[in-house]
């Protein structure tokens, strides 16, 4: 499917845009945290759908 040089740059790819994501949060949250209120639920609803949809492909897998 992939090679392993692909999925090593994805790997790296990955690891560094959630840092970048991470970082720009945190100074747009210093700077304007009346926008931020909240964004915890945001995530937490993500990852609630992200998981049901592994536990849907598992299940369904024969």
């Amino acid at each position: 499917m992939f090679s392993f040089s692909q999925l090593v740059f994805g790997l790296c790819f990955f690891i560094v845009f959630v840092c970048i994501i991470i970082l720009s949060y945190r100074t747009d949250k210093k700077k304007q945290p009346a926008y931020f209120k909240g964004s915890y639920k945001i995530l937490l609803g993500f990852l609630v759908a992200f998981s049901l949809l592994l536990l849907i492909k598992f299940m369904t897998q024969k």
